[in-house]
């Protein structure tokens, strides 16, 4: 297990072995969603590979009518 400690600046740095596990590089973004007692990192995916990603969505469910545009 990698272990990382929260700077006094509230940075904290990821490991190597996981930044090479999730093939990370500079300037990609994450996003931490709390989680019980615990935080999840989570990879936001480009604009590239997101696309696509909502493909054979039901889109034929009502809005409610408050919600319409």
């Amino acid at each position: 297990m990698d272990v990382s400690t929260l700077s006094s600046k509230f940075q904290i740095v990821i490991p190597k072995a996981v930044r090479e596990k999730l093939n990370l590089t500079p300037g990609q973004k994450v996003v931490f969603i709390p989680y019980r007692n615990s935080a999840r990192m989570v990879i936001v995916p480009s604009a590239e590979e997101a696309f696509g990603s909502l493909k054979g969505i039901d889109t034929t469910i009502e809005r409610d009518e408050d919600e319409q545009p």
